[in-house]
Order: structure tokens, then C-alpha cells, then sequence
């Protein structure tokens, strides 16, 4: 459940400033109506705080401001258009500062909630020493993938790298050494790579690089470019480490995560027993 209500919660993002600028006014230019309407008899205050949540939380704080003094505005002029009458017209001004107070209090602490949320699942996700995404996320990611694949008939890659004798690094160098290194290896490994690519460190010295609409003749190109970066990298700090990478293009989907992460591991493992500081490529089809 809580996949699926992530999931939500992103698409809601993505549907940007203009829709939800639209939405939230429409809600307040509505709610204004009917406040008109009903005059003195029924109260629609709290319904107020619904298109003021709404630009907080899929948009930014400022939008909630923005909305929050309309909302103060459109209430107002509901009460002077009803013509309430009230023992001193500065009432009607006071009782506004009031709701636009209320309204600004819950813009502040609706903000805060998502500061904290955004941050809880930026933690969730990420791997504490790279800032890659954890192996717990990836596998989240490769599900999709995996489902995209299968709908849309679209081959993608998925790399499993490993570093060689890396015991022998924190053995020989102390592992304050080997989580610099693991932390540098991370940073050098997006930087060849695409927007949509994905990079994830799965632990201990793995790591694994999605590569979506991928094909393998794409994915030997990418590779190239990664092997070339991280050689010249590497020689410059770390001139003794090598790697190991096995790279499967899926042409057609596997029937589960486990298995797609087996392929890529089987084959990333034939290199590492084998001459290990190269990369073998293969094509899955089912």
C-alpha cells in the first residue's frame, strides 16, 4: 500500500503549477459562490483549507500563501455581499485577518509535514555512503521497468558491477579507505550515464545500473563510456582497483525480479571468477 500511495502522491506532483494554480482557484472562486448563495444560514469555512492544502502540498508553500489570501479575499467579499450586519464595520476586516491567519498557520505547518515527508523518503531510498539509490528502492524501480518492458515491447539493460579483490583494499588500506573508495566509485558512475538512467548500490562493493530502452548494441556504447571514465578515474586515485561487470539486455521481460537480478549476477560473477577487470554482455529472450 505504501507503493501505491507514493505513487499517487508523485503522479499528483507531475501534474505541475498551471493545473493545480487552476484547480485552486477554481475551488476558492466556487466555495465563494456558494458562500454567496447560502448567505448567513450555513457556514463552508473549513472547505476553505481545501484548495489551501492542495497548493502546499502538490505545489510549493507559496502557492498555499497565494491561495490562502484569496481565500481570505473571496470570504470577505462573500460577507460584505451578503451585507451581515455587524456592530462596526471594521469587523468584517478584523474576522478576514483572523481566517487569513488560520489559513496562513496551516500553509506553515502543511509545509513543514512535507519538508519532513520528502526528507523521510529521500532517507528510504537512499544508500547513507554514495547517495545512490539503495537496494531496497531499486528493486521498487525494477519493477516497473520490468512492467514497462512487458507492455510496451521496449529491451532494456541491466549491469551488475562488482569490484575485484576489494577485501584486499580495506585489508590492506583500512576500511575508512575502502568507504572512500565505494563513496568515489558511486559519484564516478553517474557521470557517463543518461537522465533516466538509474544507478543503485546494492552493498558491500556492488552496484547495479538500469539502463531503460536499452539495447545491447546502446548498452556496449554506454559501458565503453563507463569503463573509459572510471579507468581514468581511478587511475588517478586508485590506480590498483579493477572491476567486474556483467551486462544483460532483456529483449523480452523475465517473470520476476529475483530471476531478471539472477541473469545479471550469474553473468557479472562468470567475469569476476574468471579474468575478472572486464565486462561480459549477453541478450536475454526469454
Amino acid at each position: 500500500m505504501g507503493v501505491i500511495k507514493l505513487k499517487k502522491t508523485e503522479f499528483f506532483e507531475r501534474l505541475g503549477l498551471p493545473f493545480w494554480t487552476a484547480i485552486c482557484i477554481g475551488l476558492v472562486g466556487g466555495l465563494g459562490i456558494v458562500d454567496y448563495l447560502t448567505g448567513n444560514e450555513l457556514s463552508f469555512s473549513l472547505f476553505y483549507l481545501l484548495p489551501v492544502s492542495l497548493a502546499v502540498w502538490y505545489v510549493n508553500p507559496v502557492l498555499g500563501l497565494l491561495i490562502s489570501v484569496l481565500s481570505a479575499v473571496t470570504w470577505l467579499a462573500a460577507d460584505l455581499s451578503v451585507g451581515e450586519n455587524f456592530t462596526h464595520p471594521i469587523i468584517y476586516f478584523w474576522n478576514s485577518l483572523i481566517r487569513l491567519a488560520f489559513f496562513l498557520i496551516v500553509t506553515y505547518l502543511l509545509s513543514e509535514l512535507r519538508k519532513s515527508q520528502t526528507t523521510i523518503q529521500a532517507l528510504a531510498r537512499t544508500d547513507h555512503l554514495t547517495g545512490l539509490y539503495n537496494i531496497r528502492y531499486f528493486h521498487e524501480l525494477l519493477e516497473i521497468e520490468l512492467k514497462r518492458s512487458g507492455r510496451y515491447k521496449r529491451s532494456f539493460t541491466l549491469v551488475f558491477l562488482d569490484l575485484d579483490d576489494f577485501k584486499l583494499i580495506n585489508d590492506r588500506f583500512g576500511h575508512a579507505e575502502g568507504d572512500q573508495l565505494i563513496a568515489f566509485i558511486g559519484a564516478e558512475l553517474k557521470w557517463p550515464l543518461r537522465g533516466t538512467d538509474i544507478v543503485s548500490r546494492l552493498g558491500g562493493d556492488e552496484f547495479a545500473i538500469l539502463l531503460p530502452e536499452t539495447g545491447q548494441y546502446a548498452a556496449k556504447v554506454v559501458m565503453s563510456k563507463i569503463q573509459n571514465h572510471l579507468a581514468g578515474q581511478l587511475g588517478k586515485a586508485y590506480p590498483f582497483v579493477t572491476f567486474s561487470a556483467g551486462a544483460v539486455t532483456y529483449e523480452v521481460p523475465p517473470g520476476s525480479i529475483a530471476e531478471t537480478i539472477k541473469i545479471a549476477d550469474d553473468l557479472m560473477y562468470s567475469v569476476k571468477n574468471g579474468t575478472k577487470n572486464g565486462v561480459l554482455f549477453s541478450v536475454y529472450r526469454g
